[in-house]
């Protein structure tokens, strides 16, 4: 039975849709069969994995509309063993159109349950808010990663994304854990990266995953290639970083 992981900061630029493609990648490398859905409207996650997002005919927008099956909607990655449900601009659209709907929070629940018998983990990319896309991914979700920037606002949010999970738990969704807060963008020569480090760990303990993930610069450059930093550049700080946090992952759960 796999395991289904959302990766959420309704902070932008933190690093989040880095974290959903390359630790999918890098679980898939490491033989586990993963499943991307990109809930972001912005469709990064899907660009980033080399899928031209004008060509999406079935996505996350049909999903959480229950218009298609998940099943319909799984398109295979250049990435071993990692697959995608892609998203699209339309997903901009889906708040509107579910405001209405009898349990609109579990619209992703629904759809997905069913693939967890199919895949080791469910990473689903959320989109930096805490609307009604987010919320449905936390519904359907296990546990949360939450990605925190090394930098001077990364605290900045955090409690408001605590009390969002903690209103999830109580509502919709008990059994959500929280897998792990992930430092990003660290650059060890800057005191205010290890400043962050400290205070995170200071605040957090245990729940502060032991690999953080560095600034790179062929991280950045990925996915203007349309491929993971594992496929990119093997050999890089970030693919290390990315292999690390995926072995973490692993090892926790199993």
């Amino acid at each position: 039975m796999g395991k289904i992981i959302a990766i959420a900061n309704q902070k932008g630029g933190v690093g989040k849709t880095t974290t959903s493609v390359n630790l999918a990648a890098s679980l898939g490398v490491l033989e586990k069969k993963v499943l991307l859905i990109d809930a972001d409207p912005q469709a990064n996650a899907t660009s980033g994995l080399g899928i031209d997002v004008e060509t999406v005919e079935l996505g996350t927008y049909q999903l959480l509309e229950h218009t298609a099956k998940a099943t319909q909607a799984i398109l295979k990655t250049e990435s071993p063993n990692l697959d995608i449900i892609p998203s699209h601009i339309d997903l901009v659209a889906i708040e509107i159109e579910l405001v209405d709907k009898e349990n609109r929070e579990y619209m992703m629940k629904q759809a997905i349950t069913d693939l967890k018998n199919s895949y080791d983990y469910i990473l689903i990319d959320c989109a930096p808010s805490l609307g009604l896309l987010t919320l449905n991914a936390l519904t359907a979700a296990d546990a949360v990663i939450i990605p925190i920037q090394c930098e001077y606002f990364a605290l900045e949010g955090l409690g408001k994304l605590l009390n969002t999970i903690k209103s999830v738990q109580k509502i919709h969704n008990p059994a959500l854990d929280i897998e792990g807060l992930l430092l990003t963008m660290y650059d060890s020569r800057l005191r205010l990266s290890n400043q962050v480090v400290d205070e995170v760990k200071k605040h957090f303990d245990t729940m502060v995953f032991k690999t953080i993930i560095q600034r790179n610069v062929r991280l950045s450059e990925a996915p203007s290639y349309g491929e993971s930093i594992i496929s990119y550049d093997a050999s890089s700080k970030g693919a290390n970083n990315y292999l690390s946090l995926a072995q973490e992952l692993i090892e926790k759960n199993e």
